[in-house]
């Protein structure tokens, strides 16, 4: 099975309950990324990799009625989900399934290119990118976001899996300590490369919390960290979870809940 074939089965699987278990994550990354690129009514926005549409959804409140707010996501169970949500919102988008790493659009069709936690799971970013560019307008805008480094403890909680892990998921790239992605610099020059200009980054930090460790459970099977779950052989995840369970307990913040403080950094660029 190909890496497309790998990931859009994860998140088929996950669609039901992603980001409907009470985590704030999706949403604030989300919001930044709007706000920044300021989509103006009318205008013609594309994110790209959509999931369930948390950015969706808000690009197209911004662009209103006169706009097009088009997604696309490799998972036709998160297309469905997107459409479901945005049809109960009042809402109008086009979405549809479509590769990130190649998006099926007329060049110049897009005033706006977003795309949210999705850069670092591509086979080829640099070339993703470029076909990106293609798709705006000049003077279009794009703004992609990817994760900053966690927090060592929650490192520590992640590292119970990896005795399970095929080493393809031992992927720095979504943990921001390596590579392209585990610096401001590193993602603002694959964004150079690819030709945008007046390329910046602003860092921002969302406060992901749970109720208590089955609350995490819950989530962790809700999100890409399904994946580890998967390779997980059934018989060994009770104590995975409980090997898990002992460092949460080693992340509760001042009020007593655990979690951790994921930095998300957001970078910009204009055709």
């Amino acid at each position: 099975m190909d890496q497309r074939a790998q990931i859009a089965g994860i998140f088929d699987r996950a669609a039901s309950t992603y980001d409907r278990v009470g985590v704030e994550l999706f949403g604030p990354v989300a919001d930044e990324l709007v706000s920044a690129l300021a989509p103006q009514a009318g205008e013609r926005a594309l994110d790209i990799g959509c999931g369930r549409g948390a950015m969706l959804l808000r690009l197209a409140a911004a662009i209103g009625p006169t706009g097009t707010a088009a997604g696309i996501d490799l998972a036709p169970q998160m297309v469905a989900a997107a459409q479901t949500d945005a049809a109960t919102a009042g809402l109008t988008v086009d979405v549809s399934v479509g590769d990130a790493q190649e998006p099926d659009f007329p060049a110049k069709s897009f005033d706006v290119v977003a795309s949210s936690l999705v850069l670092f799971f591509l086979p080829d970013p640099a070339a993703a990118l470029a076909a990106w560019r293609r798709l705006l307008v000049p003077g279009g805008r794009l703004g992609v976001s990817t994760f900053g480094p966690l927090p060592p403890a929650w490192q520590e909680v992640d590292a119970v899996f990896e005795p399970c892990l095929p080493p393809q998921l031992r992927d720095a790239r979504t943990t921001g300590t390596r590579g392209p992605f585990g610096s401001d610099a590193g993602v603002e020059q694959l964004l150079t490369q690819a030709g945008f200009q007046d390329v910046r980054t602003r860092t921002t930090t969302v406060a992901v919390r749970f109720d208590d460790a089955d609350h995490w459970h819950r989530w962790t099977w809700s999100v890409g960290q399904r994946a580890m779950w998967e390779h997980v052989p059934a018989g060994d995840r009770d104590a995975v979870r409980a090997a898990a369970g002992e460092q949460l307990e080693r992340c509760r913040d001042d009020g007593g809940r655990i979690g951790f403080d994921q930095q998300v950094r957001h970078t910009y660029g204009r055709y």
